[in-house]
């Protein structure tokens, strides 16, 4: 390899590093952002108003989730990735933007700039799945395949939880506490995240600067070929593949679900919330949450040193079922029982007091960790030629990541959020059922032979 192919090669790998973390910093965004919107004295605190921004990015999936694929097929990777990065860009600006135009209008009641802002997730979404689609295969090209490829694929994710981590801390440090006396006298606005959204909007043009001047090959020269390959059956054919869909659906909004439910209850100063200090509050939340993200990057980490050992029916049973004990315990135990809990602050771990049903919570990202990558596995095993349209099937799936959390929050809005994480309890209790039971291949006369 030459040194100017190699040198292209490194700068394009890091380029997929940032969007690796671009891809967890946009979908993450959503939830410390709703703790401004909510607090708009038009919403009166509705919680499930401010998941609304969430449910629109992971809508985008229900509609890009197999056109992603497709446009992967006709145009390749390179430019799938650079039609993503342009459409993240227009999106993050859009949510810029609404904090420009429609102030002080009103639709509906509501804000007029927050459907601006809905209209920003939206699309950021539909460029969040294509990155989805593209970043991880790119990676494995990049490392040229086999082992290399696949420690640059992990590498990428733990990009990706790092940034996951630390946009909840960012947000919280940025908005300070929130009042409707600090709203209403225009202290926290939408405006108040813009430093986050000028990173992204930096992190996006660079990235598609780069990408555009560096030549990549395309990974999979006969993709196109076989993507026009008509077959007998379907994905759809395969039990545990559609209970496995049902699983993804469910797994997502319970990765989701948890910790931005518990920054909406930490975050709120009300008799309903979490008691906290006022002006610390939003702070403590966003640095909570993202401890959650930072356990995920530590039980990933732990997944993969033991997934070559153990199965994946065995990981997910196990941890589902202590995903369980936790929750409901976090239903059950009164929220004014405290305790001094350590949360990762970006640099440093530091102790700060929180009801223990939030520590309990915190402590499910080491569960939801390993159960994308379980669930994916049992339920493409034995599909052949079949898993490819798999793939692009789940990722329409993970709408469900906005779906359930909105549903959570409708309940924190009519009772408490306690009860709300009952939603989370049902879906890893589906989760058990299907690593124990809707798991198992019982289609095994379909022909799946790869072509």
């Amino acid at each position: 390899m030459s040194t100017e192919k190699k040198n292209g090669n490194l700068v394009a790998i890091i380029t997929m590093f940032f969007l690796f973390a671009m891809i967890s910093f946009v979908t993450n965004l959503a939830a410390p952002i709703g703790v401004i919107w909510k607090n708009q004295p038009a919403f009166e605190g509705s919680n499930f108003l401010g998941m609304l921004g969430n449910m629109m990015n992971f809508l985008a999936y229900l509609f890009m989730g197999i056109p992603a694929g497709k446009l992967l097929s006709k145009i390749g990777y390179k430019k799938t990735a650079l039609v993503a990065i342009a459409v993240g860009f227009f999106g993050v600006l859009t949510q810029y933007l609404s904090g420009i135009i429609g102030v002080g209008a009103e639709i509906f009641s509501l804000p007029a700039n927050f459907f601006v802002y809905l209209l920003g997730a939206f699309i950021a979404g539909f460029s969040v799945c294509m990155l989805n689609t593209v970043v991880n295969p790119m990676l494995n090209l990049l490392g040229g395949g086999g082992n290399k490829g696949n420690q640059l694929i992990q590498i990428g994710a733990t990009f990706n939880s790092l940034a996951a981590t630390i946009t909840p801390m960012f947000v919280g440090a940025l908005i300070g506490d929130i009042t409707k006396e600090r709203v209403l006298s225009g202290e926290v606005t939408i405006n108040s995240v813009n430093p986050v959204l000028y990173i992204a909007l930096g992190v996006f043009a660079a990235a598609f600067l780069i990408l555009l001047f560096i030549p990549i090959e395309d990974p999979d020269e006969n993709r196109k070929k076989r993507s026009e390959i008509k077959y007998e059956h379907s994905p759809w054919n395969f039990r545990h593949f559609v209970l496995g869909s049902i699983a993804i659906f469910i797994y997502v909004g319970v990765e989701v679900g948890i910790p931005g439910t518990l920054n909406f209850f930490l975050a709120d100063i009300s008799d309903k919330g979490a008691s906290l200090d006022p002006q610390k509050a939003a702070a403590i939340a966003g640095f909570v949450a993202g401890t959650y993200w930072f356990l995920m990057l530590i039980g990933r980490f732990l997944g993969s040193l033991v997934g070559g050992k153990v199965s994946s029916k065995t990981m997910l049973t196990f941890v589902s079922i202590v995903g369980i004990i936790l929750v409901l315990l976090a239903v059950l135990l009164p929220k004014n029982i405290t305790t001094l809990m350590p949360v990762f602050t970006g640099s440093s771990f530091s102790m700060v007091q929180v009801p223990l049903i939030a520590l309990f919570l915190v402590l499910c990202g080491l569960c939801t960790s390993i159960m994308w990558g379980s669930i994916f596995n049992l339920a493409v095993e034995g599909l052949g030629k079949y898993t490819a349209a798999a793939s692009g099937i789940f990722m329409m799936m993970v709408v469900g990541g906005g779906i359930l959390p909105l549903l959570q929050n409708w309940i924190a809005d009519i009772s408490t959020y306690q009860a709300s994480y009952i939603v989370i309890l049902v879906g890893l209790l589906y989760i058990l059922f299907y690593a124990l039971i809707g798991s198992k291949n019982v289609n095994k006369n379909i022909p799946v032979e790869v072509e």
